[in-house]
C-alpha cells in the first residue's frame, strides 16, 4: 500500500475512535492531560506498527496500546506541574453531588482500566480480558471488587453497573 493510502486509512480510523479511547484513558488516568498525553503516545505506536496490523485485530490492538500507556503512566506516579499559584481548594459540601472522580481514585489501576473497558467503551469480558491480557475470570473478579468499592463510596449507583 502507498504510504498516502496508508495515512489516509490511519487519519480516519484514528478520527473514529480517539474520542472513546480518550475517555478509556482518562479513567485509568483521572486526568484529561494524561489521557490526551497516553492515547497520542499509543496511535504513534500503532501508526508505526500500521501495515503489520491484521484489519481484523485493529480494534483490540490500539485498545490495549492505549490501556497500556494509561496503566504506564499510572505507575511512574504523579507529574510535577508548575503554576503560579496554589489553587483554591473546594469545600465538599454534605449534600455535594456525587464525586465520580473521586471514587474512581479509591479504585487500583487496573480495576480502573477493567472499569473503562467495561463500561465507558463497552466491552464485553472477553473483550477486556484480551486488551489487558488478563484471564475472564479475573476481568470477573476485578467488576466485582471494583462495583463494590463503587458502591461504599457511591451509594446512590445504580443497578446496571453490576450487570
Amino acid at each position: 500500500m502507498q504510504r498516502g493510502g496508508r495515512d489516509e486509512e490511519f487519519s480516519e480510523f484514528y478520527r473514529a475512535r480517539v474520542t472513546a479511547l480518550r475517555r478509556v484513558a482518562y479513567i485509568v488516568t483521572r486526568d484529561w492531560h494524561a489521557a490526551e498525553d497516553v492515547t497520542q503516545r499509543a496511535f504513534v505506536k500503532v501508526y508505526r506498527a500500521w501495515p503489520r496490523i491484521r484489519p481484523e485485530t485493529l480494534e483490540a490492538y490500539v485498545r490495549r496500546a492505549v490501556v497500556n500507556e494509561s496503566l504506564s503512566w499510572v505507575t511512574r506516579g504523579p507529574r510535577d506541574v508548575v503554576v503560579d499559584g496554589l489553587p483554591d481548594r473546594a469545600v465538599v459540601e454534605p449534600d455535594a453531588p456525587l464525586d465520580l472522580d473521586a471514587a474512581l481514585a479509591t479504585l487500583p489501576p487496573q480495576q480502573r482500566a477493567v472499569i473503562a473497558l467495561r463500561f465507558v467503551d463497552d466491552r464485553s469480558v472477553a473483550e477486556t480480558a484480551a486488551a489487558l491480557g488478563l484471564a475472564e475470570g479475573t476481568v470477573k473478579s476485578h467488576t466485582a471488587k471494583a462495583i463494590a468499592t463503587l458502591r461504599l463510596h457511591l451509594p446512590t449507583l445504580t443497578e446496571h453497573w453490576s450487570h
